[in-house]
C-alpha cells in the first residue's frame, strides 16, 4: 500500500508542476511572441512559477526513486501513467475549463483498465 501512496504522491507533484507551468509560461507567452524563442527561455528560467514547477518535479523525482526501489518499473509506471491521465484530466477541467469529449473518457477509462490488469497480472 505505501507503493501506491509513493506513486500517487509522485503524480500529485507531477500535475501540481503541469498545472503551475502552464500558468507560469501563460504569463511570458508575450515575450515569446515580440522577443523570440531564446529570450522567452530567458524569461522562463527567471520565472517564480516556472522555478516551482521545476522544484515540484524535482520532488517528485526524488520520490519516484523510492518508488522504484518497491515495485517493479512496469507496473509503477502503468499506476502512475493512469493517476496521471485521469487526474490531469480533472485538473484541467477544474483548473482551466478544458473539457473532454466522450471518446476521450472512454479512452481514459480503457487505460485505467489496462493498468488494473498490468497491476492483478504479477508474475
Amino acid at each position: 500500500m505505501t507503493t501506491y501512496i509513493l506513486v500517487l504522491l509522485v503524480t500529485m507533484c507531477t500535475i501540481g508542476s503541469q498545472l503551475i507551468l502552464k500558468r507560469g509560461v501563460g504569463q511570458i507567452t508575450g515575450v515569446l511572441n515580440s522577443e523570440g524563442a531564446f529570450a522567452f527561455v530567458l524569461a522562463a528560467a527567471g520565472s517564480p512559477l516556472v522555478l516551482t514547477a521545476l522544484a515540484l518535479q524535482g520532488a517528485g523525482y526524488v520520490l519516484w526513486l523510492f518508488v522504484i526501489t518497491q515495485e517493479r518499473l512496469s507496473v509503477a509506471f502503468a499506476i502512475s501513467g493512469s493517476f496521471f491521465y485521469l487526474l490531469i484530466a480533472a485538473a484541467s477541467w477544474f483548473f482551466y475549463g478544458e473539457k473532454l469529449v466522450l471518446g476521450q473518457w472512454v479512452g481514459l477509462l480503457l487505460i485505467s483498465v489496462g493498468v488494473l490488469m498490468v497491476n492483478l497480472m504479477k508474475p
